[in-house]
Formats: C-alpha cells, structure tokens, sequence
C-alpha cells in the first residue's frame, strides 16, 4: 500500500529531474494492484480520495513528492 502542504513555492525536482507522473499500489481493500495518475503540478504534500478502479471502495490516498521528483503514495482505507 504504501509505494502538508508547503506554504513556500516548490522548486521540485531538483538538479531538472523530471516528476513521475503515475504509480501502481494496491488496494487497501481488495489487495488489486491499481495503476493511479498523480498530479504533477499539485503541492509537494497531496491529500486526496481515489476510487479503486475494481472494488469500488474509497481510499485516503497521500502523496508526497521528493527532491528528485519521486512519488511516495499511501493509500489507506477510511477505517485507518
């Protein structure tokens, strides 16, 4: 599952790298591994729900982006 939002203006990634646009996790309901499009021009620290595309049943997705422009997403179901 586990694969703030700064006030300050982001300069991510550093050194020109490029942001990952997508990543697979799974489903912290029915375990399907989902494929999710991330924002790329969001905050360095998002917070949002995502549908699973197979269960249906809601996630608390958190991502949160790196220097290099790596996407660290969290996916939690409601209860956690």
């Amino acid at each position: 599952m586990i694969r703030e939002h700064d006030e300050h203006e982001h300069t991510f990634p550093s050194e020109g790298g490029e942001l990952q646009p997508d990543a697979r996790i799974s489903c912290p309901y029915c375990g399907a591994d989902v494929e999710i499009f991330l924002d790329t021009g969001g905050d360095i620290v998002q917070h949002y729900v995502e549908d699973c595309e197979v269960c249906c049943r809601p996630w608390q997705v958190t991502v949160r982006w790196d220097a290099a422009g790596l996407a660290h997403v969290e996916a939690r179901t409601e209860e956690e």
